[in-house]
């Protein structure tokens, strides 16, 4: 899955958090900062863990105000052994 999440989220723990809130559900990826100011995530794992992590990424830390998620599902490649954060 790739989802490029905008709004204020950057600057506002946005990465770290999505990344606990992955490993809390399993989900492998990666999350990183765009220069656009939006964070962009690619994520590995069963469908309803992926779901879930998105529902999360609505809300997000606290201090985060998201205004739209792009969603875009594809097939997993297996690329990931854990969720990073990526500079």
């Amino acid at each position: 899955m790739h989802l490029v999440i905008v709004g204020r989220v950057q600057g506002v723990w946005y990465r770290a958090s999505t990344r606990n809130e992955a490993v809390r559900r399993g989900v492998l990826g990666t999350a990183k900062n765009l220069d656009d100011g939006s964070v962009e995530v690619f994520a590995e794992g069963a469908r309803d863990q992926l779901e879930g992590l998105i529902q999360w990424c609505w809300d997000g830390p606290p201090m985060a105000r998201v205004t739209g998620i792009d969603v875009r599902w594809g097939d997993a490649e297996g690329g990931f052994e854990a969720f990073t954060i990526l500079r």
